[in-house]
């Protein structure tokens, strides 16, 4: 069941609910009111009544022209009598001919009634009072009534409650349409919404784009972070496979040159190849791992950094020995990277390939620890990088040299990670001659 039709139906019945209480209490009250002004009507007719009478020789007697007109007309629904203590009706009015009126009610003196009684089916109201009515010689109990029956009544109450209901279903139905308008209007940002996230799933738009009221706008952020984090979920896992690859070609380098060498340093090669192997398993364990976080960092863990490079250098010089390059490390031995180990190794790793395959003789690495900022450089005397092709090189797949082996991913490899950290990755002129790679990690 939709949210709409939900809304809709339980306002209804509570809409159906109110209605009918409001109809029952007006209904009610209608009735009482008009019970009441029935009550006094009758009241005055009685004293009217007994203001007309008169007794004559111990009998009865009322004026001829009697006081309600009604009371003379045959079956008006309108009847006075006159009964004496032995319930004996002493006068009746005209009204009366060919009705069956309710036995006289027996009060006692100075007593006052005011009730709904029923003959045969029919009913009446009937209001009664006793006096003791003073004559020449004597004084006469008497009962005055008068009596009313219900179909004037009824007939006032039911127009009523017609008009009512009638007039309560109109507002009911123009509450309901207004409802349905207002509700239609206050639920179209989720339609909205809803529209949207289709035109996501159908691949048309990437994103939730349009602006909506303060109640939602928590929810489409909510969907269009969620939407990222799986778009870059895809972006780490396309490019760990890539990074995978371009991880593993220098230990792979190294292990092919351990395997040519042969000879006599068996021992020492398989020591290598060892190394090298279970430095591969590092490097796929960390790229699994990189493709499936979200980009946060370990503050925690402490990596030493000089112990780091070292190993790194002792890789790589037996990957380009032939090109018999001088490393330069002031690097103090007290200085720790805070972050993971496979992170460093990823950034320096492919920092200082990059630096081996491009430079002539020398490369200098340097690091300190200043304002609570790791700052590492690394200079070769290469050819250097135009200051113009820096921002190209840093995307991924681009490579300063087409001719040359590689994926081109090594730099956006080394700034990816570098932002993660909030840090900075830059590129200048060295004072050796070539580039000179400066990354600082907060």
């Amino acid at each position: 069941m939709s949210l709409t039709t939900r809304i809709n139906l339980s306002a209804a019945l509570v809409l159906l609910s109110f209605i009918c209480l409001t109809a029952f209490t007006l209904e009610r009250a209608f009735f009482e009111s008009t019970e009441s002004a029935l009550r006094d009507t009758m009241s005055s007719q009685l004293f009217a009544l007994m203001a007309a009478a008169e007794i004559e020789n111990g009998q009865v007697v009322m004026p001829s022209n009697e006081l309600d007109a009604l009371l003379g007309l045959p079956a008006s629904g309108i009847y006075a009598t006159i009964s004496n203590p032995t319930g004996n009706i002493s006068w009746r009015s005209s009204s009366t001919l060919g009705i069956s009126l309710p036995k006289p009610t027996l009060l006692k003196q100075g007593e006052k009634t005011f009730n709904k009684i029923y003959v045969d089916d029919k009913g009446f109201y009937r209001t009664a009072y006793t006096v003791l009515w003073p004559t020449q010689t004597d004084s006469v109990e008497l009962t005055f009534s008068v009596i009313t029956d219900l179909r004037s009544f009824d007939k006032q109450i039911n127009r009523y409650r017609i008009s009512l209901w009638g007039w309560l279903s109109a507002m009911a139905v123009l509450l309901l349409c207004s409802q349905a308008i207002i509700l239609h209007w206050g639920l179209s940002p989720l339609r909205k919404v809803g529209r949207e996230l289709n035109r996501i799933e159908t691949g048309k738009q990437q994103q939730i784009e349009a602006q909506y009221p303060q109640e939602i706008e928590r929810l489409t952020d909510n969907i269009n972070l969620l939407l990222e984090q799986e778009r870059q979920q895809k972006i780490r896992y396309r490019d760990a496979m890539g990074n995978l690859a371009h991880s593993l070609k220098t230990p792979l380098a190294v292990l092919q040159v351990s395997l040519q060498a042969g000879g006599g340093r068996q021992g020492q090669d398989k020591l290598t190849m060892q190394e090298q192997l279970d430095r591969m398993d590092a490097i796929v364990k960390y790229q699994l791992q990189w493709a499936v976080t979200t980009g946060d960092t370990n503050l925690g863990a402490s990596v030493n950094l000089l112990s780091t490079i070292n190993r790194l250098l002792s890789s790589l010089q037996k990957v380009y020995a032939d090109k018999a390059i001088a490393v330069q490390v002031t690097v103090d031995s007290r200085l720790n990277f805070r972050g993971d180990e496979g992170d460093l190794m990823e950034v320096l790793g492919n920092l200082l390939e990059n630096a081996f395959k491009w430079t002539n003789q020398q490369i200098t690495i340097k690091a300190e620890q200043a304002n609570n900022q790791l700052i590492i450089s690394i200079d070769d005397d290469g050819v250097g990088i135009a200051s113009d092709k820096v921002d190209e090189l840093l995307q991924r797949g681009v490579r300063a040299d087409q001719s040359s082996a590689g994926h081109g991913i090594g730099l956006s490899i080394v700034k990816n990670i570098v932002q993660a950290y909030g840090g900075e990755l830059r590129i200048e002129k060295s004072h050796l001659g070539g580039a000179k790679v400066i990354i600082t990690f907060i």
